[in-house]
């Protein structure tokens, strides 16, 4: 049975991103067994795909070496007998552990320098190809394109978690999820949230995190920023008639859960991170200096997401269907 280790991307978006490449690689090689090794703040993700067989946890602070623990982990993986590790962080220390643990294969991008870490190594051909392919051409050979089109992301829900979940924080009959939050900053963030809840024609309700509690505080509607765990967001996400969202981990989740949505984009670019599903609806305005990539307006009148404004986004939302927005 051949034995794959993958390490996850610290970012929920990207996460999900690369959820191709884990089903190219079940396609490719059967009675694989197919592990994560993921932060906690991604492993909730990680253990709803169904291509995944088992999801380690990491023990590292955001942004730590920790070159210790990543040692001691780098020992305990040996027992787990791993042919190759793919490792998808472009970091130096996300590559230790692997290494530390003696998997023969550690396949991945240059990122940092990391020769030796990496010894199946991968280069760029081109700056910012869509994100999901940039993945799954880790699961061929270097200079090999996978087949496309790429298989979907798609999350497992139980239909009864979901509707528990919305009792016990709730939520009653039909509503709509807002996700004003993007934690890369603010050049991310639609201005107009509190405007557009009150003209969606059904209940709000608002998901984040703890940085986006305050923000969601002023926007009309139940917050529940900062007051779930992210399996809870998840089952909100999945109950939801429709979901407005910047570009975030949880545009993504919503892709990945096919609900109909309205996704906004400024300083970042559809083109490279949009959400995989036919229910998303995009918005982006493409002014001339976006995608900037950068996280706060580097020319301060912040026009890719000021423009964009309310009705435009009625009208995304009136073209789904899902609800009859107020006038």
């Amino acid at each position: 049975m051949p034995r794959i280790l993958v390490v996850a991307p610290n970012w929920i978006g990207d996460a999900l991103m690369a959820q191709p490449l884990l089903a190219r690689l079940r396609e490719k090689l059967p009675g694989l067994r197919l592990d994560v090794l993921a932060t906690d703040r991604v492993a909730p993700v990680a253990r709803r795909m169904p291509e995944v067989d088992e999801v380690i946890e990491a023990p590292f602070r955001h942004g730590a070496l920790e070159l210790r623990e990543r040692w001691r982990l780098g020992r305990a993986l040996r027992a787990h007998r791993y042919e190759q590790a793919i490792v998808l962080p472009n970091t130096w220390k996300s590559a230790l552990a692997p290494f530390f643990a003696d998997i023969p294969i550690r396949s991945g991008y240059v990122g940092e320098s990391r020769f030796g870490l990496i010894n199946l190594v991968y280069r760029n051909r081109e700056k910012r190809v869509p994100m999901a392919l940039h993945y799954a051409r880790l699961a061929e050979p270097p200079g090999k394109e996978p087949k496309q089109p790429l298989p979907e992301p798609r999350l497992r829900v139980d239909a009864e978690a979901v509707a528990s979940t919305a009792r016990r924080l709730g939520l009653v009959g039909r509503y709509a999820a807002l996700c004003p939050g993007a934690e890369y900053g603010p050049a991310k963030r639609w201005p107009y949230f509190a405007q557009l809840a009150g003209r969606i024609g059904i209940p709000v309700v608002l998901l984040g995190g703890e940085n986006d509690r305050d923000a969601c505080s002023r926007i009309p509607g139940k917050n529940l920023a900062g007051k779930t765990t992210l399996d809870e967001a998840i089952e909100l996400v999945a109950g939801a008639a429709l979901v407005v969202t910047n570009d975030s981990g949880l545009m993504h989740v919503a892709a990945a859960l096919d609900r109909p949505q309205v996704a906004l984009f400024g300083s970042s670019s559809p083109e490279h991170t949009p959400p995989r599903s036919t229910a998303a609806r995009v918005l982006w305005l493409k002014v001339e200096c976006s995608p900037c990539f950068e996280r706060v307006c580097p020319l301060g009148h912040f026009r890719c997401m000021n423009e964009l404004g309310v009705e435009r986004v009625l009208a995304e939302i009136e073209a789904l269907g899902v609800t009859s927005p107020a006038a």
